[in-house]
This record gives structure tokens, C-alpha cells and sequence, in this order.
């Protein structure tokens, strides 16, 4: 995405920085004052997603939302730090560098897993206390799936073609509409834009597919019983994209881990429904500060 071209569009724009820790040049945008939450969103996705909900926890919370590597506005310095370990170690590396000290991570898909590696690898003082997830990835495809789909991602990622034709030009809304809908979400014409406009981004759509296959989740899921930070999970009920059963059998193995269904909402319930998923986000946050 371009900076002087499409940010004065984006959402939130007005609270949008640059940030040069190495290796990226960080897009993020920071409201608020207060406890620290840090926003990760999933795979193809950027800080758009956060779009309504940034604001409202902005009201009693310090609030930094991420654009990660070469997606959305973040530039990358190199696309071959895109895997869960690599990605984690630099959105570490850029908290240190802020003196932010997370009172908790927001993490939508993968945007969970990347929440859980951080409590990982963060010092105590940085360390967050707690973990909201929003439909966690928290698994591998099954079946056929299971070698078929990773597979498919490293060849589409080393073909220099792949992302002109998954780009192909302008925004096309039907396109963008059959892919959000795929995933059990109905959004609303400004919602569809806003990914159109990302999936018509060539850089965007290659960062997307660097980040499917260098990911590797299976050593995180293994030590998911030593994860001692608490955690709550929301699912919807329509995800199609990452199946509530996931998330269920994941939270079952943290030693602290709830979890709250979401009535028909998809794989983006808290775009389909920002104002539900923010008061309940805000509920966890109250408890955490009690």
C-alpha cells in the first residue's frame, strides 16, 4: 500500500506513524492513554481491521494496532522473516524499543498465535497478562489438506507471477465479496472495500502468501500446556476459515484459557459485529484490572 496515496483514506489514518526498528519500518496507529494493548491482526488482513474497536478500547486504554511485515503500510526489510518465530521475535524487538509494557494482546486468527509466541519470548516486565483471541488459528489443516495446502502456499510464494494475478489491478468488490464470504462473514460495502483495495496490492498479496509458507505452528501447539499466561478465546459459531473446534481443543490444553461463542458471526465477527465484540473485550480487560 502506498503512504501518500491511499493512508489518508484508511481508516484511523489520523493516528498513523512510522516506526524504523530493524528490520521494518512499522506501520502502526496508537490512541489513548492508559494500560498497554497491542493489536495483531491475521493473515491479509492490516490495522483496517480494528477499525471500529480501536477507538472504543482508546477510552481507557493506551491502544497500538500493527500493520506486520509488507502487509498493509509496514515495509518490510526482508520478506524472509514472515514465519511465527521470526515475526515474533520483531514485534518483540519493537516493543522493547517503544518501553511498551502490554497489559494484554488482541490477537484476530493468526494474529493469536503470534500473542501466544510473544508471552513466549518476552521479558516479565513486557510480558502481557493476558491473551484475547478472536477465531485463533491454533491448528493445522487435516487430511489431505494437511500436506496439500502448506505445499500449495510455498509454490504460489516462490512464483514472482503469483501475486500480479491474485492483485490483478483495481478493486473488485464481487471478488473480494466471494472470499469474505467463504469464511462465514457478511460485511458491509465499506468493509469489502477496504480488503479489495488490500488484495488489489501486488506487495500486500506476496507478504500474505511469504507468511503461509514460512509458517510453522506445530512447536507452538506442543507446548501450549506451558503457556502459564491467562487466556480467553471468542469463536463464532459460522467461521468457516478456522473451525471453533480448533480453538476449543487448543484452549483445553492451556493451563488458563475460557472461551465465549459468537452466535452466528464468521471468521471477522468483530468487523461483522464491532460493537458486540468490543464490549466484551472491554469486560475481560475490566476483570484483568480488578
Amino acid at each position: 500500500m502506498d503512504w501518500a496515496r491511499d493512508l489518508p483514506t484508511w481508516p484511523n489514518h489520523a493516528a498513523s506513524r512510522r516506526l524504523r526498528v530493524r528490520p521494518h519500518e512499522w506501520h502502526i496507529q496508537e490512541m489513548g492513554d492508559g494500560p498497554t494493548l497491542l493489536l495483531l491482526h491475521g493473515a491479509g488482513a492490516s490495522t483496517h481491521t480494528w477499525r471500529d474497536i480501536l477507538p472504543r478500547l482508546a477510552e481507557t486504554h493506551h491502544v497500538v494496532a500493527l500493520d506486520l511485515p509488507s502487509q498493509g503500510f509496514t515495509q518490510a526489510g526482508t520478506l524472509r522473516r514472515c514465519s511465527l518465530d521470526r515475526m515474533a521475535e520483531d514485534i518483540a524487538a519493537l516493543c522493547v524499543s517503544q518501553n511498551w509494557s502490554l497489559r494484554a494482546i488482541i490477537g484476530h486468527s493468526a494474529g493469536a498465535a503470534l500473542a501466544l509466541r510473544l508471552s513466549e519470548i518476552m521479558s516479565e516486565e513486557a510480558r502481557p497478562g493476558l491473551i484475547l483471541g478472536l477465531n485463533p488459528a491454533l491448528g493445522n489443516f487435516e487430511g489431505v489438506a494437511g500436506w496439500l495446502f502448506p505445499v500449495l502456499a510455498k509454490f504460489l510464494a516462490l512464483n514472482p507471477l503469483t501475486s500480479y494475478l491474485f492483485a490483478g489491478g483495481s478493486p473488485q468488490i464481487k471478488r473480494t465479496r466471494r472470499i469474505i464470504e467463504s469464511t462465514g462473514s457478511h460485511l458491509d460495502q465499506d468493509g469489502l472495500t477496504l480488503y479489495a483495495r488490500l488484495i488489489a496490492d501486488r506487495a500486500h498479496v506476496e507478504a500474505t502468501l511469504q507468511m503461509m509458507s514460512q509458517w510453522q505452528i506445530d512447536p507452538l501447539l506442543n507446548r501450549l500446556e506451558t503457556i502459564e499466561t491467562p487466556c480467553h478465546f471468542m469463536t463464532g459459531d459460522r467461521d468457516r476459515a478456522v473451525p471453533p473446534e480448533t480453538a476449543k481443543t487448543a484452549a483445553a490444553r492451556l493451563p488458563n484459557c475460557g472461551m465465549t461463542n459468537l452466535p452466528n458471526l464468521g471468521h471477522l465477527a468483530h468487523e461483522e459485529q464491532p460493537e458486540l465484540i468490543s464490549q466484551l473485550l472491554i469486560e475481560h480487560l475490566s476483570a484483568l484490572e480488578q
